[in-house]
């Protein structure tokens, strides 16, 4: 691949080892990166991380990673503040969306930079609130940890509820240290699924959290509120699901900053009436 340069910065891949690089700027964005997403995330797409460094220096990033042949997300758009409105992020964005080829793209786009988006081909589709607060405690009848065994049957299931296959990206998601993955089963059927986990600040990250219905996700939030305590949870919630939105608001969790969901092109259908919370705003 052939990388841009704009004066003095030069684009290339990061590595896993560059992580902490990006989840401390994100960290310091308020963006509560997770403390374990690196292995995750580059399990799905190595080659999808880019830094923009300045005299070696890290001063960008940008991360484009590919699922499947149809679709990518791009996330982790960042600038170190000092060197913001130099043009060093639009540099490092035009030399890592060749990554996508021809897939469609999607991203969540802060409020600041949707117009900037849209001037750069995405539209939007829906508007996300990140809801956060304490969870009380309530009952999750058919709620159980994740098996090993569930996992065939967990990544059909996400499937359902996401533009592409992510097998890889579930095989980590769902296992890696601090995580903690849970199922709703009825008469032998899941019928949802949820992850929480640990981040870099105090708060816990709920994500994703699929479920055929507002009973299958109460429940699988009582599990989630089980396992979190008294710590501060958030979960980001799309608008486009008023029965998702009715629920976190009930469980006293209150909005605290919104994103767009935006496309470049289709995507294939979703059940978007599942989707009670996304699984994270940098890999969609």
């Amino acid at each position: 691949m052939t990388y841009s340069s704009a004066g003095q910065l030069v684009v290339g891949p990061a590595a896993e080892e560059d992580w902490p690089v990006i989840s401390g700027w994100a960290h310091d964005e308020g963006w509560n990166p997770g403390i374990s997403d690196a292995r995750s995330f580059f399990a799905q797409d190595p080659d999808g991380f880019f830094l923009g460094r300045l005299d070696g220096e890290p001063v960008s990033a940008v991360s484009v990673v590919n699922y499947g042949a149809h679709y990518a997300f791009l996330g982790c758009y960042l600038v170190r503040p000092d060197l913001r409105g130099r043009g060093h992020g639009l540099a490092t964005w035009q030399a890592a969306q060749g990554h996508a080829g021809s897939r469609t793209i999607g991203l969540d786009g802060v409020v600041a930079q949707q117009h900037n988006y849209r001037k750069s081909g995405f539209s939007p589709a829906h508007s996300t609130f990140r809801h956060t607060g304490v969870l009380p405690p309530r009952g999750s009848t058919g709620v159980r940890p994740v098996r090993a065994q569930d996992h065939e049957a967990v990544a059909a299931y996400d499937s359902a509820c996401y533009p592409a296959d992510r097998p890889r990206f579930l095989k980590h998601w769902l296992t890696t240290d601090g995580h903690r993955a849970f199922v709703r089963v009825d008469d032998g059927h899941l019928t949802g699924y949820a992850v929480i986990r640990p981040t870099v600040g105090e708060v816990l990250r709920i994500g994703p959290l699929f479920a055929d219905s507002p009973a299958d996700a109460e429940a699988l939030f009582g599990a989630l509120a089980d396992e979190a305590g008294t710590a501060q949870v958030a979960v980001d919630v799309p608008e486009s699901n008023a029965s998702a939105v009715a629920l976190v608001r009930s469980l006293g969790l209150a909005p605290s900053f919104e994103t767009a969901r935006m496309y470049t092109g289709p995507i294939r259908p979703v059940a978007d009436q599942c989707v009670y919370g996304v699984t994270t705003l940098e890999l969609g």
